[in-house]
This record gives C-alpha cells, sequence and structure tokens, in this order.
C-alpha cells in the first residue's frame, strides 16, 4: 500500500509541475469550470425563489451540498486518476504495452498518469461553495469531506469499469463517457424526482447515491448502519472494478507498439 501511495503521489507532482508549466492555460481553465458550475447553482437559486420551500424534500442547502461534494468528488478524481477515461485509447491502440513493462502496480500506474487541469476548478468550487453556504458548520464540512473522498473512487471506479469493456468487445469509449456523464447527472439531482427503479440504480450499478445522497442524509440525521453499510458497498464495488480490469487484462492483445513516455 504504501508502494502505492508513493505512485500516486510522484504521478501528482510530476502532474502538477506540468500543468503549471503553463499557468495562464491552467487558471483559465481551471477558472472557466468553476464559473461554469456557478451558472447552474443561479438557475437553482431562480428555481427555488419561485417555488418556495423545497423540492422533492430537499431545499436549497441540500441542493448546495450535493453540487459541491460532487463537484469536489469528480475534480479530485480528474486530479488524481484522469487517464481512467484515457485507458480506452491505451487499449484500442496498443499503448498499454507501455504501462505493462513498467516494475509497478499496472492499475495505479495507469489511471494516475494523466491530469486534468479543468478539474482543479471543479475541486476548488465545492470548497468554496461550502464556505459560501455551511460556513463554519463542522458536521457539514465532516460529510462533505467524506463524501468528496469515498465519491471520487467510485467515480473513478464507475469510469474504469466501463472503459474495462474495452478488453472484451473493443472501442467502449462512448460507453465511459455516458457511465461518467450520467453518475454525474444523478448526483446533483434530488434522488427522489427518479422513480424507484432508477433510484434503485443509483445505489447499486451506478451508485451516485452513496458518493453525494447518504452523506446528505448522515449530516441530517447520523445512523451507524447507514454508514457502515454506505463504506462497505463503496469498498466492494471499487475492489470489483479492479478485479474486472485485471481479468480483462488477460484478453489484451499487444500492439507491438513502442511508445516513450517523459
Amino acid at each position: 500500500m504504501k508502494k502505492h501511495w508513493n505512485i500516486m503521489r510522484r504521478y501528482f507532482k510530476l502532474n502538477l509541475a506540468s500543468a503549471l508549466e503553463y499557468r495562464a492555460s491552467f487558471v483559465t481553465q481551471a477558472f472557466g469550470m468553476a464559473l461554469s458550475n456557478s451558472s447552474f447553482i443561479f438557475f437553482w437559486w431562480i428555481a427555488f425563489e419561485q417555488i418556495g420551500g423545497t423540492i422533492a424534500g430537499y431545499s436549497f442547502l441540500d441542493v448546495l451540498f450535493i453540487w459541491a461534494t460532487t463537484s469536489s468528488a469528480f475534480g479530485l478524481s480528474e486530479v488524481l486518476f484522469a487517464n481512467t477515461s484515457n485507458l480506452t485509447q491505451l487499449i484500442v491502440t496498443g499503448e498499454l504495452d507501455t504501462f505493462l513493462l513498467q516494475p509497478c502496480n499496472i492499475l495505479v500506474n495507469v489511471i494516475c498518469a494523466r491530469t486534468k487541469l479543468s478539474a482543479y476548478g471543479d475541486f476548488a468550487y465545492g470548497f468554496i461553495l461550502m464556505a459560501l453556504a455551511y460556513r463554519a458548520n463542522a458536521l457539514a464540512w465532516l460529510w462533505f469531506l467524506c463524501g468528496v473522498l469515498v465519491g471520487s473512487l467510485l467515480l473513478t471506479a464507475i469510469t474504469l469499469t466501463a472503459h474495462t469493456c474495452s478488453f472484451y468487445w473493443g472501442d467502449a469509449s462512448l460507453l465511459g463517457q455516458m457511465a461518467t456523464e450520467f453518475t454525474i447527472n444523478f448526483s446533483i439531482y434530488p434522488d427522489k424526482i427518479y422513480a424507484p427503479a432508477v433510484r434503485a440504480l443509483m445505489y447499486s450499478v451506478i451508485p451516485a447515491g452513496i458518493a453525494v445522497h447518504i452523506p446528505l442524509r448522515l449530516m441530517q440525521s447520523f445512523s451507524p448502519l447507514l454508514a457502515l453499510g454506505a463504506l462497505c458497498v463503496a469498498a466492494l464495488y471499487c475492489a470489483a472494478a479492479a478485479a474486472f480490469f485485471y481479468r480483462g487484462l488477460r484478453r489484451y492483445e499487444s500492439g507491438n507498439v513502442i511508445v516513450t513516455r517523459l
């Protein structure tokens, strides 16, 4: 485990140094993403002003919480594990060979190899939103941080699972993109607006509810059984995603491509 953390830490430092090499582009993309997210919150504010009260049992502050958690969880996932969404290309083009030859954990090496500049804006935006909405509410911050950590791992696991299908039937980039988008869309809206069948999907196949909506419920009314159950499901989902990747890796056929990574 210590070796894996060292790999992640070194990749993060390298990717951050690479991003800061072009600081204007880095700041522009990060700020642009945060500004884009702010526009959606403005529309939610208008909706609550017009309707008043709650929407599907969610207050405006509740919506701010799930938006902040989703934004920072997605941002952290893309800051640390952005190469997960590039897995299909690595498989199809044969560039995965480069990672297979390196003496470290293959999965960690692959998913940590790239970062996304705009994701820093997503990550920071969640914290800014929490600071504006909940200020010094320690309980809200505690569950927000838990949701960000668990959510980033689940988002990565969902994306990894979708792109791993490329080992079995070729290009699964569209499936990977759809899985990520569905997860985010399920996360930023009150879960009670969906039909029971869709909510079941949100807490199983695409466990967006575990990452975002359950932390909100735990903040409102703590339940040790719910907290433990959510952590167990999240851990099992991440473990299953890793196992699915390594099982699919057995089907990989080398592309005999020589690639230099600097």
